[in-house]
């Protein structure tokens, strides 16, 4: 009995398997590289209509489209996005769960799924940040105050072609 307990234990996580795995850079919507989560454009919204919807807990949760600034050059384990006055919103990726290519993704249109969140990010955050973009050891010295911004984690990322 034992055995057989075993053996659909063993079938059952072999068929659920792919429900939990993550895309690392496939063509699953037409037009769009997908990284983390499987997701649709449908229902996406522009970044500065997304951050202005009422925030339940501190939290906006959804779908939003924006324009990458950069990645990570290291692993590529964030990004930052384009902010509709300029600055940008440090995206993270849900668990440390995926990555994103650490070069290329500049001015690329990109539809992000999760939530968003105004947050203080600490100095050393910030200089380690910094550091992963490839600056330099004066520009990463610079840093001296924390910053307050919003800041998103992605289960889902959309990166077009």
């Amino acid at each position: 009995m034992k055995l057989s307990n075993a053996l659909i234990l063993g079938i059952g996580l072999f068929v659920a398997a792919p429900a939990f795995a993550q895309n690392t850079g496939q063509e699953i919507v037409p037009g769009y590289k997908s990284y983390g989560a499987a997701i649709t454009t449908e229902g996406a919204q522009p970044i500065g209509t997304f951050i202005a919807q009422p925030a339940k807990d501190g939290q906006v949760a959804g779908k939003m489209e924006c324009e990458v600034i950069t990645s990570c050059t290291k692993k590529g384990c964030w990004m930052d996005v384009k902010m509709p006055d300029g600055g940008t919103m440090k995206v993270r990726f849900k668990d440390y769960g995926f990555f994103v290519p650490t070069h290329g993704l500049e001015g690329k249109h990109a539809i992000l799924e999760g939530t968003a969140t105004k947050e203080t990010i600490d100095v050393a955050t910030l200089r380690h940040y910094a550091h992963d973009a490839g600056k330099s050891k004066e520009e990463i010295e610079k840093i001296t105050e924390a910053e307050t911004s919003w800041t998103f984690e992605a289960v889902g990322v959309l990166i077009k072609n």
